[in-house]
């Protein structure tokens, strides 16, 4: 049971590094000069099962200030307990998940480590600006458009919804609902 919850929260842990770069573009309050600002919703991530290993779902609350160089992110159960906070500078990726704080070279290096998956999180910022990455080929589709290797839905971005899922094994869905529409 304990191994259990241990990979809950590295999946955990996972989502909040994820959030880093899928949110960073979407501000709800005014920063004070030379902060950026808090962004805040609801997410939840989903990487279905492949060969031996099982499907794994996490969702949270969360807060997050900063960007792709930058910031802290902070994680909620649905109760409102603080479940993770991460900070993360060029080089570093810090995670205290009230088990004490680990530290990783890069955001890729945590996703892989967490879940097994190392996800284009240096995309997601431009993902959820509802443009694609300057930094690899895109094809445009009605609903948004698809680039490596994920299809990103931009059709409910007016109300806060913003999806992105990859189809190739294992497929991962990770869905967002801002509190805050842009």
């Amino acid at each position: 049971m304990k191994a259990r919850a241990g990979k809950g929260l590295a999946a955990l842990a996972w989502v909040a590094f994820v959030l880093v770069f899928v949110l960073s573009g979407c501000a709800s309050t005014p920063p004070a000069p030379g902060e950026t600002p808090w962004t805040s919703g609801r997410l939840s991530v989903r990487i279905e099962a492949e060969g031996e290993r099982a499907a794994q779902s996490v969702s949270a609350g969360f807060e997050l200030r900063g960007d792709g160089r930058g910031g802290e992110l902070r994680l909620n159960s649905p109760l409102g307990t603080r479940v993770a906070t991460a900070r993360w500078a060029p080089g570093l990726a810090l995670l205290d998940d009230g088990q004490g704080e680990r530290s990783y070279d890069s955001l890729a290096a945590l996703s892989k480590q967490a879940l097994g998956e190392a996800l284009p999180l240096e995309a997601l910022p431009d993902w959820l600006a509802g443009r694609p990455w300057a930094g690899a080929p895109h094809a445009v589709g009605a609903r948004g458009f698809e680039q490596l290797g994920w299809q990103v839905d931009l059709s409910r971005r007016g109300e806060g919804w913003i999806e992105m899922q990859r189809s190739s094994p294992p497929a991962v869905r990770v869905r967002v609902k801002l509190d805050d529409a842009p």
